[in-house]
């Protein structure tokens, strides 16, 4: 909305590559987002009890949700906008660990991007610092959106893989089959802002926050 996008480069596309790879040190492998709950109590038992619950959280959850956070952040002109943005992405955190998740995830990412790219970049939630840094460093919204989603994804079915637990084969089906939502969705965000906040995918809330107090857990959300 309001911004006309030049194609992707090469660059841009590995540039993004790095900040999404599971190796960018934001530590997303040591949180589940509610999936460890789920899991354990059993509502998610099978590849396709995981693909439903993955889609689920993109399509009315996190997924959308922070997709637009992140476009917001990026088309912000101002410091006020971008806070009042980041303040309404930890609004969004449905639980303690999840706004810890968000919180956390964001300092790392700000910390590695401003080391990286020579840019000032803190006290930023994960969506939000994608957006500015993406913004600072001209690399197309569209191509970021997708990208970052599919973080999301991969990330999910790695939790899926581990605990389910899913074989390698079918963790990579589980992302070759969502990672077309993911970039439908990203689309969809590109066209509407944050009046199109919202979540219906209780489920993965109510996980989230009964992680909070499970007994034994291996990841920290």
């Amino acid at each position: 909305m309001g911004m006309d996008e030049r194609m992707a480069t090469p660059t841009d596309i590995l540039t993004l590559s790095q900040w999404f790879s599971p190796a960018f040190p934001v530590g997303a492998f040591s949180y589940s987002h509610g999936l460890e709950h789920a899991i354990d109590v059993g509502d998610v038992q099978s590849l396709k009890d995981t693909l439903d619950w993955i889609e689920d959280v993109l399509r009315y959850g996190a997924g959308w949700n922070d997709c637009l956070v992140l476009g917001a952040a990026y088309r912000a002109e101002d410091a006020h906008t971008l806070a009042d943005i980041d303040a309404q992405s930890r609004a969004l955190a449905a639980s303690r660990e999840r706004l810890q998740e968000t919180d956390l995830q964001g300092a790392a990412f700000c910390r590695a991007i401003s080391a990286l790219a020579q840019i000032d970049l803190h006290g930023l939630t994960y969506p939000v610092a994608a957006g500015r840094a993406a913004r600072l460093e001209n690399i197309p919204l569209g191509l970021t959106t997708q990208m970052f989603l599919q973080s999301l994804l991969i990330n999910f079915a790695s939790v899926a893989m581990r605990l389910v637990p899913l074989g390698q084969s079918d963790g990579q089906l589980v992302i070759q089959t969502l990672t077309p939502i993911c970039i439908s969705i990203a689309d969809a965000a590109l066209e509407t802002d944050l009046d199109s906040l919202g979540s219906t995918a209780f489920l993965s809330d109510i996980a989230a926050m009964r992680h909070e107090t499970q007994y034994s857990r291996i990841f920290r959300t």
